[in-house]
Formats: C-alpha cells, structure tokens, sequence
C-alpha cells in the first residue's frame, strides 16, 4: 500500500461493498423464495427482510436513546468533578 490514494481507494472499496451487502440482505425476498423455504432453516429465519429491518430499526432506536441517556450522563459527571476540581483547587 503506497500513499493516501490508494488508502483511500481502498477504504471507498470496502465502504461500498459493504453498502452492497447491507442492500443485498435488506432487499425484500421474492415470492418464489418465501414459498419454498422451510420456516426452521437459519437462513429463513434470520433473514427475512420484513422482520430483519424491524428488528434492526428497533434495536439501533434503542442504541441511540441508550447513547443519548449515557452521553447526558457523562456531561453532568464531567461537569461535576470539573466544578470540584475548581473549588478545591
């Protein structure tokens, strides 16, 4: 690997890929498909489009609220052994 170009090259080239494997798991599943597949196979199961992209959007909401909650938090620590430092200081 030389310089930042190609670097950067790279790192455009794993970030679409994968972009691509996220689409390719999130599309929807075609008829024919969902007919034919048993409902105890991993794949099946995991991967239903639907239920996979709720399931995801549900838990990264809950992420972000969690993050939300632990960022407020830290802030109000911070700002309370800052303002200690500062008084006992």
């Amino acid at each position: 690997m030389g310089g930042w170009r190609s670097k950067f090259v790279w790192l455009l080239i794993f970030y679409f890929l994968g972009f691509a494997t996220a689409i390719y798991f999130l599309a929807p599943v075609s008829k024919d498909y969902a007919a034919d597949c048993e409902q105890n196979t991993f794949v099946c199961s995991v991967f239903k489009s639907n239920d996979f992209a709720t399931s995801l959007n549900t838990g990264l909401h809950k992420c972000v609220d969690f993050a939300k909650v632990a960022a407020k938090d830290l802030g109000d620590f911070i700002k309370q052994k800052v303002s200690e430092t500062k008084t006992s200081g």
